[in-house]
């Protein structure tokens, strides 16, 4: 079990806080391969969680997996200048393929006859690799769509990593589709941002704001680049998902044709789209608090932990008796349930441990309430507890759980919402968003404005919205708060992870 010592508050050091729960509750810890990390059972099982819910919702829109390899010939990343461009500074490169004795006996060495013909690439993300294999895969209008997704790692060489949020080594999943139009590859980029704003918003509770990245937030070799944008609870941004419209770039590096319908050959449109076990780092900043994690119910490897409290194996046989059977009632409506009698922790100590895992319902009884016919009900989300009746308790768990989903929700949508605010001018923006949040913003649409404002405030242009946020228009145009030239809109900026 995890250890429940005290966290640090979160306003005394925020970061210190984040480092110290993803390690105490048993999710993660560093591993001996620097900037990597070990996931561990309990955050591994909310990352199953996340993967599972995704993959159904994937195959609802006519997604298949599959699995590409790890190793892209250095070659092919030169094939696309702007791709490679955005990459090139974060690749691991394989140079050889075999170890030796060191002649002067200390441990192994690369043989120096071992060296490949071309170096390959610690895959970054799969474009590349994958547009290579389309091309063996296409060559008629009949071939397409290819829907295609892969769970997988990848590695991209970070100088400063944080457990989750940023890692060399890291698990995600990567869609890659091809289209016969523009048209339809676009909408089918808008149709997974979609499917990501409504998990990230329904499983994990987190509110979030779709919008398109402007050109200098793009993904390297994409046309368009559409988001959705997260606050976590020190103010600042963090991108919860992307789904790239990448035009025919990639089809035209890698030559992939199709013979259309009036049998001419026109190059394949494309998308790709992906998220990452940065959701995990999402979810702790999101809804935790000094005391833990707050899991949303969708999403909690263990919904209910229900802990009898006895003296002796005769009173934890008769409390088993009551206990079981509601246990059995959950998981016949679909509710994954913990009964925990273990002798070896105190009730205290799994109350404690359960708390600091987020658990969101415990349900605890002990020798009192098996003569009164009660049981001790908590929730995690406001820390509240009552003692009930038994009767009818299997509903009661199941309506509370939905109660807690939707309040996490609101939490996070007001925070938002009160840390959402306007200004007009550059003086004004820059006092404001050292106090975090989201900035509504004029801009006059350049890439030298937008890069002055980020490298005198460390701002950036989190996402240009598509959707009405409450209170605000983000439509109406205005003047730059930096030039004064016109602006067809509000942006939202903020500081970011």
């Amino acid at each position: 079990m995890a250890s429940y010592q005290k966290l640090t508050p979160r306003s005394e050091d925020y970061s210190k806080w984040y480092n110290e729960l993803v390690v105490k509750a048993d999710l993660a810890e560093q591993s001996a391969v620097r900037g990597c990390m070990v996931i561990k059972p309990y955050g591994y099982a909310i990352w199953e969680s996340i993967q599972a819910e995704l993959d159904r919702r994937f195959k609802e829109k006519g997604v298949k997996n599959a699995y590409f390899p790890l190793l892209i010939p250095k070659s092919f990343l030169s094939r696309e200048a702007e791709h490679v461009e955005g990459f090139a500074k974060e690749c691991a490169v394989v140079t050889h393929h075999r170890l030796m004795n060191d002649p002067n006996g200390k441990g192994v060495v690369v043989d120096p006859d071992a060296k490949l013909e071309e170096e390959l690439i610690i895959r970054p993300t799969s474009e590349t690799i994958i547009w290579s294999t389309y091309k063996n895969w296409i060559s008629s209008y009949r071939d397409l769509p290819i829907l295609c997704n892969q769970w997988c790692n990848v590695m991209r060489w970070e100088m400063r990593t944080r457990l989750f949020l940023r890692t060399a080594e890291f698990l995600w999943q990567e869609g890659h589709t091809a289209h016969a139009t523009k048209e339809e590859a676009e909408d089918f980029a808008k149709q997974m941002l979609d499917v990501y704003s409504d998990f990230v918003t329904d499983v994990m509770a987190i509110p979030v704001i779709k919008g398109v990245k402007s050109p200098n937030e793009r993904f390297a070799g994409a046309l368009n680049t559409y988001c959705i944008e997260a606050m976590m609870q020190d103010g600042k941004a963090l991108q919860a998902g992307t789904s790239h419209f990448l035009g025919q770039n990639f089809a035209k590096s890698f030559d992939v044709q199709f013979l259309n319908n009036e049998n001419k050959y026109e190059y394949v449109w494309a998308t790709s789209w992906g998220v990452s076990t940065r959701l995990m780092g999402a979810l702790i900043m999101t809804h935790s608090d000094d005391n833990g994690l707050v899991l949303p119910p969708h999403l909690a490897p263990i919904q209910v932990v229900i802990v009898p409290i006895y003296k002796k194996e005769e009173q934890l046989a008769e409390l088993l008796a009551k206990l079981n059977p509601i246990a059995d009632q959950l998981k016949a409506l679909g509710i994954r349930v913990k009964v925990d009698a273990d002798s070896k922790y105190t009730p205290g100590y799994k109350f404690a441990d359960y708390e600091l895992k987020g658990v969101p319902v415990r349900l605890a009884m002990g020798g009192r309430d098996l003569e009164n016919n009660t049981i001790e009900i908590a929730r995690r989300d406001t820390q509240s507890k009552e003692t009930i009746s038994l009767d009818g308790i299997v509903e009661v768990v199941k309506n509370l759980l939905e109660e807690i989903q939707k309040n996490l929700l609101k939490k996070a949508l007001d925070f938002r919402i009160a840390n959402t605010r306007e200004v007009n001018s550059y003086e004004e923006f820059k006092e404001e968003v050292k106090k975090g949040g989201f900035i509504l913003a004029h801009w006059d649409g350049t890439p030298e404005t937008e890069q002055k404002i980020k490298d005198e405030t460390k701002a950036t242009i989190r996402c240009i919205p598509s959707i009405e946020l409450p209170g605000h228009r983000t439509d109406e145009p205005g003047v730059c708060m930096v030039t004064g030239k016109p602006s067809a809109g509000r942006v939202i900026f903020a500081l970011s992870y």
